[in-house]
């Protein structure tokens, strides 16, 4: 008979690591500043954190988390397409959703450009990048998934219909980070979402 306190647990520790500190990265970003920039603290903390622990601690190559050209074809095909499918629904959802209107307006200004690759470049790497190779190598194409959940958790707090749309946003920006085996297109297309939800929420267009 098994002792109540016997246990047979056997971790993957570098999916433990990657699952951890992308928890902590996320909280830390919600509680703390450090540079005065909201977007240069998650650049930092999404971009140069999971590279440090990447290379210095788990000693590995970063491309193979994705931070690559991968098959550069497909992906600017995949980014194509999506983004034209994208493009009407982001429309018609940004211009008739106060809360969207109300939320992105701020932003619409000389400073959106720097401010989205900022935002987003360190973001897209640490899910679309780090934590869904790292999950790849374990649990395989359930990773998909596995990556969208903390996406869209992270969302909590914006407007209520974005952040229901990134589960689903999250398994195919994934999906298109899975087939071209590089996180760069999954950044160029929430590029895209990103900036033109704020360009017609914030009336750029009339």
């Amino acid at each position: 008979m098994k002792s109540l306190f016997s246990f047979d647990l056997r971790f993957n520790w570098k999916t433990v690591t990657a699952t951890i500190v992308t928890t902590l990265l996320l909280i830390v970003d919600s509680y703390h500043t450090f540079t005065g920039s909201v977007v240069l603290d998650r650049f930092i903390l999404y971009l140069i954190v999971p590279l440090f622990v990447i290379i210095v601690v788990l000693r590995e190559n970063p491309a193979e988390y994705g931070f690559r050209l991968g098959d550069w074809k497909a992906g600017l095909a995949l980014t194509g397409i999506v983004i034209a499918i994208a493009a009407p629904i982001l429309w018609f959802t940004a211009k008739g959703d106060a809360s969207m209107q109300k939320y992105y307006e701020w932003l619409l200004g000389p400073q959106l450009p720097g401010y989205v690759f900022l935002d987003l470049f360190g973001w897209e790497f640490m899910f679309r990048g780090w934590l869904l190779f790292a999950y790849a190598k374990e649990y395989g194409p359930d990773a998909l998934w596995l990556q969208a959940v903390p996406f869209a958790l992270a969302h909590i707090g914006k407007p209520e219909i974005e952040t229901v749309s990134t589960i689903f946003g999250g398994f195919l920006f994934g999906l298109v980070a899975w087939r071209t085996k590089s996180f760069l297109y999954a950044f160029f297309i929430h590029y895209f979402v990103f900036a033109f939800t704020v360009l017609v929420a914030g009336g750029a267009f009339g």
